[in-house]
């Protein structure tokens, strides 16, 4: 489930006419390539340990730096926590506890954490696409403004897919979801405030509490 979840949150970060599903991967790859800096939320629900859990973060990344900054509101579990990624580490904030643990990049890839989400990819959309098999499944809308909804099934493993629908309007995804085995909808979640080019900083969005107790892995 690791990658499916990353897969969608990174499809998580341009012309008309896209007729394939490598098309519109390209495109949305290409744009997100192209922007200095991008930001978007991620809000809805997920089903986890057999319970719904509402999901909401805030994601902020600079592509060409592979530098990636997420913020939990909510699971309530995971409120106030901050996670950084770039090439190297991962660095992730533990609010309750006022600490940062550091794993190395590799690692935090293979032991992705919270829901398997694998935050170090979260700016490279073709790396994550190279072990999926994705298909355009539906296309609604008028030139311009079309919504392509894509299926990405894992080449190996879990029989688990991801939906991701796509606007050619700035090539970026406006929602996502992910059907278990028995084709269940267990996250349905859309992505909002979608931005490009607003001026982030390497600096803040490395930026965390000064105090926090340090802790490698």
């Amino acid at each position: 489930m690791k990658k499916l979840f990353a897969l969608t949150l990174a499809a998580l970060l341009s012309a008309a006419g896209a007729q394939t599903a490598q098309d519109i991967v390209n495109r949305v790859d290409a744009a997100q390539k192209a922007a200095k800096d991008l930001s978007f939320r991620v809000t809805g629900t997920a089903t986890f340990e057999s319970a719904a859990q509402k999901i909401d973060m805030t994601v902020k990344a600079i592509p060409a730096q592979s530098l990636a900054r997420v913020a939990f509101a909510a699971p309530d579990a995971l409120a106030d926590n901050v996670i950084v990624a770039d090439k190297n580490e991962v660095r992730q904030f533990i609010f309750l506890t006022n600490q940062i643990t550091v794993t190395p990049t590799k690692k935090a890839a293979a032991n992705a954490g919270f829901t398997g989400l694998d935050f170090t990819q979260i700016s490279n959309t073709a790396s994550m696409l190279a072990d999926y098999t994705v298909k355009l499944v539906g296309t609604t809308g008028q030139a311009g403004s079309r919504l392509y909804q894509l299926e990405a099934t894992p080449k190996k493993g879990a029989d688990m897919k991801a939906r991701v629908w796509i606007t050619e309007a700035g090539w970026r995804p406006t929602k996502l979801q992910m059907l278990n085995e028995a084709g269940k909808v267990v996250a349905d979640l859309s992505i909002s405030n979608y931005k490009v080019n607003s001026g982030l900083t390497a600096t803040a969005l490395k930026a965390l509490p000064k105090d926090a107790q340090i802790i490698k892995q």
